[in-house]
């Protein structure tokens, strides 16, 4: 009798593990994700839920085959990761090409399909990838600020890039606000940084009435600062006044 329980024990937990694994076989085929980034969103769901603890307030739009550009106060190199782990498919991040350099991040970078971008003036290869992305009905996140924000400003002053690619790929942009993401100076020391993040997602901008006005430069500041200004909304900052960085701009000015 004994060896008969211990057999069909055996064969029950056989056949669980075989179930588990076909049910993973299963999900990675019908995954918008690769096998790698299916790891890394997983990995990314338990930073953000478990060790950073993150509140979402707010949804995103429920039709994800729809495109839009994602903006968001840039306060941690691990902002994006908030937003992808609200998505189940990939979130293109334009990153700052020095960062492709670095051998883990840059595999990191590239395992998530982020875009390399050059930070001064405007990188042409970047922005027809985003544009391509983005009318195509994927998600572009872009941080207007340019660099993480380690002054005492609320936001640094936002560059039109963003509006400039939903403009011309025809899409919203959707704000979004984080508050408390950690952050040590370092990329890579968040990580292990236990915290209580709060998200707060905002409602698209219809940007539809100006499809046709993306060459108008003051149109793109005056939509900058629109947008900018929601960021601060959902932070319950109305009374902020964003501004948009000139063209002699450089990083850590």
């Amino acid at each position: 009798m004994p060896d008969t329980v211990h057999l069909t024990a055996v064969i029950v937990l056989a056949g669980a593990a075989l179930a588990v694994l076909a049910w993973i076989v299963v999900a990675l085929r019908r995954s918008p994700f690769t096998p790698v980034q299916s790891v890394l969103w997983f990995m990314c769901i338990l930073l953000c839920r478990v060790l950073w603890r993150a509140e979402v307030i707010g949804d995103l739009p429920s039709d994800e085959s729809k495109g839009a550009v994602v903006i968001c106060n840039h306060r941690t190199s691990t902002d994006p990761f908030f937003i992808q782990s609200m998505l189940r498919r990939v979130s293109r991040w334009m990153v700052a090409k020095e960062y492709f350099e670095i051998p883990l991040v840059g595999w990191f970078l590239r395992a998530c399909e982020a875009i390399p971008v050059s930070r001064g003036g405007v990188d042409t290869k970047a922005t027809k990838i985003a544009l391509r992305y983005a009318s195509q009905g994927g998600y572009v996140g872009m941080l207007p600020e340019g660099r993480i924000n380690t002054t005492s400003q609320f936001l640094l002053p936002g560059r039109p890039g963003a509006v400039l690619v939903a403009l011309k790929s025809r899409v919203p942009i959707l704000p979004c606000y984080i508050e408390d993401a950690p952050y040590d100076g370092t990329y890579w020391g968040c990580l292990f940084m236990p915290a209580r993040v709060r998200v707060v997602i905002g409602k698209p901008y219809d940007l539809s009435q100006y499809f046709d006005r993306a060459r108008d430069g003051e149109l793109l500041k005056q939509i900058t600062k629109d947008v900018m200004k929601e960021i601060a909304i959902l932070a319950g900052r109305p009374d902020f006044e964003p501004q948009v960085a000139g063209r002699r701009w450089k990083p850590g000015t």
